[in-house]
């Protein structure tokens, strides 16, 4: 991966070595467990890992397909286009492919596995309410996803807590479990159902913890490369505010791509935000106010 000048954040490197570090000792501790109930686990495996491959290679197409998004040309969003090669040269890094999705949401989100096969994408919502600064600084904060490969990561972090599920339903309704309760055996199924349930908690909480802190890393790298810290936090602001006032459904249907949004899909404190992908608007509005007094200084 090619050195950007989106500045480097150590801390978001250690945090996504240990938490991959971490998931594999969890999944390699959830194999062994199946293996030990007697579940023929190497077919289950092989199927999850080609998921995990497609998942982790066609990311970008898969997302812009989910969302609703397209490529666009320069000649299609000649300002759009002009921003994200002004921040490509600013970050000296390769262009990423530029997509608008057709939504009302204000929004936008960088997926791909690497720098040369990356994409971001905005949504006509957020077209709508930003001014070029404003825009710019959002789209610096996505780009800095992709410099800190942390969109291949989160990538991956996420597709694992499936796995889970994913070998619980082949065990227990396609045959896959060698094993059988004898009348005083122990209860196989209840078994397999508590571990899976087990790994995917601490999935759910590693991905979630990690999310959070590379969304104060994007912001901070953004905020950094595009000298405009103030830019970025009226941008928070106008999507927090905006976003509360999207219809639930509408919120509902875009929550499962909570983790690469800019802005969390969610409104008001309720569990699905006590548990974010995203930290509190507030302590992302100081973090950007200390950065904004530190320039000036």
């Amino acid at each position: 991966m090619a050195a950007t000048r989106f500045a480097p954040d150590r801390g978001l490197t250690v945090r996504m070595t240990v938490t991959m570090f971490l998931l594999g000792l969890v999944y390699v501790a959830f194999m062994a467990a199946l293996v030990a109930l007697g579940v023929r686990a190497i077919a289950v495996l092989v199927v999850a890992a080609g998921l995990l491959l497609v998942q982790f290679l066609l990311s970008d197409k898969i997302a812009l397909f989910a969302m609703g998004g397209r490529e666009v040309s320069p000649q299609e969003a000649p300002e759009l286009h002009g921003i994200i090669d002004r921040l490509s040269a600013m970050a000296g890094m390769p262009k990423p492919r530029v997509a608008i999705a057709d939504t009302d949401m204000p929004n936008a989100f960088a997926t791909g596995r690497d720098q040369k096969n990356s994409v971001v994408c905005v949504t006509t919502g957020i077209l709508r309410r930003l001014d070029a600064r404003e825009l710019e600084g959002v789209i610096a904060h996505e780009m800095s996803h992709v410099a800190h490969r942390d969109v291949a990561v989160m990538t991956i972090a996420s597709f694992l807590g499936i796995v889970a599920g994913l070998m619980t339903r082949f065990a227990l309704y396609t045959g896959l479990a060698g094993g059988r309760r004898s009348n005083n055996g122990p209860p196989i199924g209840a078994i397999i159902f508590l571990v899976s349930g087990l790994v995917y908690a601490v999935s759910f909480l590693l991905t979630r913890a990690l999310s959070r802190y590379r969304e104060l890393a994007a912001d901070r790298a953004g905020a950094l490369l595009t000298q405009r810290p103030s830019a970025l936090a009226s941008a928070l602001t106008k999507i927090s505010g905006e976003i509360a006032r999207i219809p639930t459904r509408d919120l509902r249907e875009a929550q499962p791509f909570n983790a690469f949004f800019f802005a969390p899909a969610v409104s008001g404190q309720s569990i699905a935000s006590l548990l974010s992908t995203h930290p509190p608007l507030e302590r992302r509005l100081e973090q950007l106010a200390r950065i904004s007094a530190a320039l000036n200084r």
